[in-house]
């Protein structure tokens, strides 16, 4: 195991040697948080698949395929098709605006009056994406080192914070670019092609397992709905996901850039599918479907290249966290601090705004560490995160996207009426019940036309310049800085 460990430890060091580089290029306001808008094709497409396949898409998608078999690759390929909806139809619209946060957006939709409330629940959101993937260092860490769950939390915790709170989204993408590199070799080039032919072919796995293993809706078809409503709506809407959709340099990069990025995860669900169907024929008794992917991975890969395939795992690991906590701080700090506080940033003060964030990174981190170590079930976190995203901020989202006639009392009632419906049905149903977000949803959508027809339409000037700044005519807050940022090179 020593190659293992050497390989691993060198991947550790590569991240914290970006976060010191990254620290360097990050000066602005709009360096830190999205990279001064400009990034190219090729750095956008493997920077937003890292960050929607975490931890949960590569050890889970491949332990759903032990479970139900190629089926199991249906929640990873939801995720796929949200972000591929996302690039096609959004994705141009949303970088038009020329803003951090979805909350921003919202603002300039409506009005100015439903960012507080949107902010907090995006914000509980982000906050339990990052403890989720910061929980799974745990297992990771186990598998290589025997390490105790509470030292293997702050160890993981530890680098992706440090990273992060040095140079912000440009260290981000940096690390992210390296996690898409070894996630496309350890996983789809090393671990799918051994794990099939150790498990000795597709004509001995259908031999072995049952017919329903190769069932294409398998899993059943309440589940497949279930997830497109929560991953494949959720991805429209996350701010983990637009932040990286502020990093864009243009129109076409972003929607050409998600297309392709959006096109690799449905490639990478179905071999994480293939690989649990592998494994289920190799270890047909594991104790639990998510040991799946540790199993196959010490059991049947020579050495060194066992090293790459953990420093893949923990690669879509660090991906998802350090992008989910960039995007708490950010909410934290843009939509709820400095509007309780009511500050406007101006202009002469982006360089001192780079330290407020970066000291909300540290905290955020800190806080996404201690609430890893005191929470142990994943799915739960995942899922109460995923619900209130969906039940609360879908509808007023896509509604200002979409319906002209939607108002800030529309949106503010949506928020409220989905958010609370969401919280009482989990506690009524149970978190993992499918009832809360069907029913929030629907309660959510109900509120934002009701109250938008009930309610004076939204102010013609409001909404003048808000199609201005849809097309991209309109000028941005910080269009000097930005201006300065776009004159450098684009990153590809």
């Amino acid at each position: 195991m020593a190659v293992d460990y050497l390989v691993i430890v060198v991947y550790l060091a590569g991240m914290l040697a970006m976060g010191w580089w990254g620290m360097r290029r990050a000066k602005s306001k709009s360096e830190f948080l999205v990279a001064g808008r400009r990034l190219g094709p090729a750095m956008y497409s493997g920077t937003m698949a890292a960050i929607v396949l975490g931890g949960a898409s590569t050890i889970g998608g491949v332990g759903l395929g032990y479970q139900y078999g190629l089926s199991g690759a249906w929640m990873v390929f939801t995720i796929g098709l949200g972000l591929l909806a996302l690039s096609v139809f959004f994705s141009a619209r949303i970088a038009r605006l020329k803003v951090y946060t979805v909350s921003e957006m919202l603002d300039l939709r409506y009005g100015g009056r439903a960012g507080v409330i949107s902010g907090l629940v995006m914000w509980a959101y982000t906050l339990m994406l990052a403890v989720t993937s910061t929980i799974a260092y745990a297992t990771i860490f186990d598998v290589l080192f025997d390490m105790n769950r509470t030292l293997a939390i702050v160890l993981g915790g530890s680098i992706v914070v440090a990273y992060s709170t040095l140079g912000g989204m440009w260290s981000i993408t940096l690390t992210d670019m390296v996690q898409f590199v070894v996630k496309t070799i350890g996983v789809l080039l090393l671990l799918l092609p051994v794990a099939v032919v150790k498990a000795g072919g597709f004509s001995e796995m259908k031999a072995q397992l049952p017919t329903e293993y190769f069932d294409p809706l398998g899993i059943g078809g309440e589940t497949i709905f279930t997830y497109v409503l929560i991953y494949t709506f959720g991805m429209l809407i996350g701010q983990d996901i637009w932040q990286r959709v502020f990093t864009a340099r243009s129109d076409r990069t972003a929607r050409w850039g998600g297309t392709v990025a959006g096109t690799y995860c449905l490639a990478y669900a179905v071999a994480g599918a293939v690989i649990g169907t592998a494994a289920k024929v190799l270890y047909p008794n594991l104790a639990s479907a998510d040991d799946a992917f540790a199993t196959i991975v010490k059991d049947e890969l020579p050495m060194g290249v066992r090293g790459l395939v953990l420093a893949a795992a923990l690669a879509a690991v660090m991906s998802t966290s350090s992008g989910a906590l960039i995007a708490c701080a950010t909410v934290a700090n843009n939509d709820i601090w400095a509007r309780l506080r009511g500050i406007v940033p101006t202009e002469g003060e982006q360089h001192d705004e780079v330290k407020g964030n970066r000291a909300f990174i540290l905290l955020m981190g800190l806080a996404v560490i201690a609430t890893a170590i005191a929470l142990n079930d994943v799915v739960q976190a995942l899922t109460v995160a995923y619900n209130l995203l969906v039940g609360g901020l879908l509808v007023p989202i896509l509604g200002g996207l979409l319906w002209k006639r939607g108002t800030a009392q529309g949106a503010l009632a949506s928020v409220a009426v989905g958010g609370l419906a969401v919280i009482g049905l989990m506690a009524a149903y149970g978190i993992l019940a499918n009832e809360p977000v069907y029913y929030g949803l629907l309660a959510s959508l109900a509120a934002y036309v009701a109250v938008s027809l009930a309610t004076r339409p939204t102010d013609a000037a409001v909404l003048a310049a808000w199609r201005e700044r849809l097309a991209g005519r309109a000028p941005a807050p910080g269009t000097a800085s930005e201006t300065v940022s776009e004159q450098v090179p684009a990153a590809q």
